[in-house]
């Protein structure tokens, strides 16, 4: 029950839209969600989800690792999910 999401958002980009900001990357997370089940363009939707979550990750990590769940730690907790999300699609594909 604590808006760390909407915090992290308005640290970043300003207060001023931090609501309606995280409310459109969790729709965009869904839409995200949707094209990973429809397998549609699989390796294009892997290459994006690596960058976005690097890029995400790594904005984090310098610039409000105070709000995250694991500070700093949650760097690797990224690397391993974009790590399984190569391995399943340029490996196990």
């Amino acid at each position: 029950m604590v808006p760390r999401h909407e915090e992290i958002v308005a640290k970043i980009l300003g207060n001023d839209y931090s609501r309606q900001l995280t409310i459109l990357i969790g729709f965009s997370e869904i839409v995200m969600c949707i094209w990973i089940l429809t397998k549609f363009k699989s390796k294009f939707n892997a290459i994006a989800q690596i960058i976005i979550v690097i890029t995400m990750n790594v904005l984090e990590f310098v610039l409000v690792p105070d709000l995250l769940l694991w500070g700093r730690f949650n760097f690797f907790f990224a690397l391993l999910f974009v790590g399984l999300v190569y391995y399943n699609e340029f490996v196990i594909n």
